[in-house]
């Protein structure tokens, strides 16, 4: 079992990188033997753990300095994304007042979502096509193995109330929103049980390596999360609830641009209503499809890709 003591890092280098882990326990033995662990040693140990988490990274990625000597000036296009049904097999998420099982309906949203973007030519990967359980690390390792340009995570939302209804759009933070937020991101955090790291903001090391982990991309995440919560507020005007931040751990683990969308809560009658209807499904996916399709324009314009120019010719990654 792996606890707080151990996380998941994502390491890059022009585009390369691996997922490895960090055993924390050494770390703290170290630096409290090294610097201390008075008050008055926090600066230390922050530039020492740094060393030794970078170090770490370094010389566990056999393929990152290969990746980095790699080079080539031709643009960088928008055109692949992974796509993430959240939970799946015996994890069926938050199910409905009529049963309507969160894994499904992700699933069904994601399979439309993929369908749309293929006719504007974007190449579409997966994690998941069948009702099946993935791990935290086989979901990141769809995206970051296919070198994709976005990563969007599909889930349902749910409250002990049912009361609370509407959509919400996330990019990954270790300080979440709010508390509504937060305590989102702990329920499809738990989904992947031991392997998720605690981001508790009791511990300092924890708060420094969770800057480290944190997706360089933070910018375009926030950009894309906006993009799809303008859209799908235009699918539901009176149940938009904003763009929001918290510590997603499927965020964290992905080297590109990535937000995690709750397109509903099960737990209210009104949205589980909804949500069965194909129709409501079809909004949903056209809304997120075009979100994407106004991303990968600023994506594009970004890194001077020339409109109308082949995709064979640009792809780089």
């Amino acid at each position: 079992m792996r606890t707080r003591e151990e996380f998941v890092v994502s390491s890059a280098w022009n585009g390369g990188g691996v997922l490895i882990r960090i055993r924390l326990r050494p770390i703290r033995c170290a630096l409290d033997e090294a610097v201390g662990s008075r008050s008055g040693s926090v600066l230390n140990r922050t530039r020492l753990v740094r060393w030794v988490v970078c170090l770490s990274i370094f010389c566990s990625s056999s393929d990152v300095a290969a990746a980095g000597s790699q080079f080539d000036a031709s643009p960088d296009r928008f055109d692949r994304v992974v796509l993430d049904a959240g939970h799946g097999g015996h994890d069926e998420g938050a199910t409905g007042p009529s049963g309507l099982q969160e894994k499904d309906l992700v699933l069904d949203v994601t399979k439309r979502l993929a369908a749309r973007l293929r006719k504007h030519d974007i190449e579409v990967i997966m994690t998941r096509t069948t009702d099946e359980f993935l791990s935290l690390e086989a979901r990141t390792s769809v995206a970051n193995d296919a070198h994709a340009d976005l990563f969007i995570s599909i889930h349902a939302n749910a409250s002990p109330s049912r009361k609370p209804r509407g959509i919400e759009t996330y990019f990954a933070s270790l300080d979440a929103s709010d508390e509504d937020a937060r305590a989102t991101a702990e329920r499809e955090n738990s989904a992947f049980g031991a392997a998720a790291p605690d981001f508790g903001n009791d511990d300092p090391l924890a708060a420094i390596l969770g800057d480290l982990i944190e997706s360089q991309h933070l910018q375009e995440s926030s950009e894309f999360a906006k993009l799809a919560q303008f859209q799908l507020s235009n699918v539901a005007p009176s149940r938009s609830r904003g763009v929001k931040q918290a510590p997603f751990v499927v965020l964290m683990g992905v080297r590109m641009p990535a937000s995690l969308v709750e397109i509903g809560f099960l737990s209210n009658p009104d949205d589980e209503k909804g949500l069965r209807l194909k129709r409501e499904r079809e909004k949903v996916a056209g809304a997120l499809a075009d979100a994407v399709i106004a991303f990968a324009k600023r994506y594009d314009a970004r890194r001077g890709v020339v409109s109308g120019t082949s995709r064979d010719q640009t792809r780089t990654k």
